[in-house]
């Protein structure tokens, strides 16, 4: 674990705990770190599952399919980031989403009713940890709370320019980088790729962004939109 030392002490897990106390606190919580290969299943829907998941290296998918098998795209967890906080607090509650492998990934794994339960050896540093816990989900309300705020929008152009003007700001930058490519943004947005595509072509075409790939860009301000 030593080698993603730099990594942990930068999540929003660790923020604010120094190293030594990093090391004492993964062995008391009885983490495991466990590779999987690119399109594995981490936890699948109807699990239980008492565990948090932090991504080490590689991507990983939040998705949750319907009676259909049909696929929606709720987030995607890069390296330091964490999963399954909610399932893992609510332990007899099955998981409803499936949770896996964008690519080859490394997660490391901590047990929720560990960190709930304050030791004797790392009482100080050990209520930061839950403080930052919970904080952390704080944010995965908001994320939602965004992701509702998009799909609220009636056109393919307004939750596509809902999510644009998000991630502009979260980026600060009239340029930026999204973490989808279009058959996930497709899916997060809840549209058709096609539909999805040809609305992208309409607003470059009008000169409303620029895009490559992922990468997008809002020239002036052209994108304000209705709501």
């Amino acid at each position: 674990m030593e080698t993603y030392m730099p990594l942990l002490k930068n999540t929003n897990m660790f923020l604010g705990i120094r190293d030594s106390e990093i090391r004492t606190m993964l062995k008391c919580l009885s983490t495991k770190k466990i590779r999987f290969q690119k399109g594995e299943y981490i936890i699948r829907s109807g699990e239980n599952n008492h565990l948090v998941g932090l991504v080490l290296s590689g991507l990983v998918l939040i998705e949750k399919a319907d009676h259909w098998g049909n696929n929606s795209i709720f987030e995607e967890i890069t390296p330091g980031m964490t999963f399954a906080e909610s399932y893992a607090c609510v332990s007899m509650l099955p998981a409803e989403i499936n949770v896996l492998a964008s690519t080859d990934a490394e997660v490391m794994f901590l047990d929720f009713r560990r960190i709930f339960t304050v030791c004797s050896s790392a009482c100080v540093y050990h209520t930061k940890l839950i403080y930052n816990l919970l904080n952390a989900m704080a944010q995965k309300n908001i994320s939602l709370t965004q992701k509702i705020e998009h799909l609220s929008k009636r056109t393919i152009r307004d939750r596509l320019l809902s999510y644009l003007s998000t991630e502009s700001m979260k980026a600060n930058s009239s340029s930026f980088e999204i973490p989808f490519n279009r058959q996930q943004l497709a899916s997060y947005l809840a549209v058709d790729r096609s539909a999805l595509c040809s609305e992208i072509s309409k607003l470059q075409k009008e000169g409303i962004i620029t895009c490559h790939k992922n990468r997008f860009q809002f020239n002036g301000h052209a994108h304000r939109h209705s709501s």
